[in-house]
Order: structure tokens, then C-alpha cells, then sequence
């Protein structure tokens, strides 16, 4: 307690060494609980993904199935669709891999955000 009284003699508050140290040690702690927070929140954002795409494209099997049944013809225009939309997915994928991963490696779905979650942290 002597070097503390000590700095804030001789310091301004804003630059006492011990305040500062303080400061750091409570910013680490808030980056640690930022960083749980954002895996929290980017795994629900994948569960999320997963299952519209589950969704999605088992809905545009469905239909498919539906209408071969129905003796209508497919429509090209939802097979481009699906093409776009899984294109997207696969290039989402793709994007995060190339910035984390070496082109051997190949991450499954649950490793996706622990991926991206590396990528924006190594960017910042």
C-alpha cells in the first residue's frame, strides 16, 4: 500500500501505474467474457444455419417428390435456387477455412464458428 500511496503522489490518477494495471487486469477479464459470449452467440447463429438449410433444402425435396408424383415438371428456375443458395453456403464455408485452416484440414460443421470466431479475432 506504501507504493500506492506513493504513485498517487507523484501520478494524475489517469496515470497512476497501479490504477493502470487495474484497468488492464478488468479489460482482460471483459475480453475473456466477450470472447464465451461471441462462441455462445456464433454457435446459435450456426445451429441456426444448419437447420434452415436442413429445412430448406429437405422442403425443396419435398416439393420435388410432390411434383413428380403429380406428374408436373421440375422448374428450373427453383433447381438454379437451390444451386445459389447452396453455392453461398459452400462459399461462407470456404471463406472461414481458407482464413483459419490449412487446405488439408477439414473442419466439420460444429467447428465452423470456432473458426470464424478465430478469424475475426486474429483480423482485430
Amino acid at each position: 500500500m506504501n507504493l500506492d500511496k506513493e504513485f498517487q503522489k507523484i501520478y494524475p490518477e489517469n496515470a497512476n501505474p497501479m490504477k493502470l494495471i487495474q484497468r488492464i487486469k478488468k479489460l482482460q477479464e471483459d475480453v475473456t467474457v466477450l470472447k464465451d459470449q461471441c462462441l455462445v452467440l456464433l454457435s446459435a447463429k450456426q445451429d441456426l444455419v444448419d437447420k434452415a438449410q436442413t429445412s430448406l433444402v429437405g422442403n425443396y425435396n419435398l416439393i420435388q417428390k410432390m411434383n413428380a408424383s403429380l406428374g408436373e415438371s421440375t422448374n428450373g428456375d427453383a433447381d438454379d435456387v437451390l444451386a445459389d443458395f447452396n453455392q453461398i453456403i459452400d462459399e461462407w464455408t470456404m471463406q472461414v477455412r481458407s482464413k483459419t485452416v490449412g487446405e488439408t484440414e477439414e473442419p466439420d460443421k460444429e467447428d465452423i464458428n470456432k473458426l470464424l470466431f478465430s478469424a475475426i479475432v486474429h483480423n482485430n
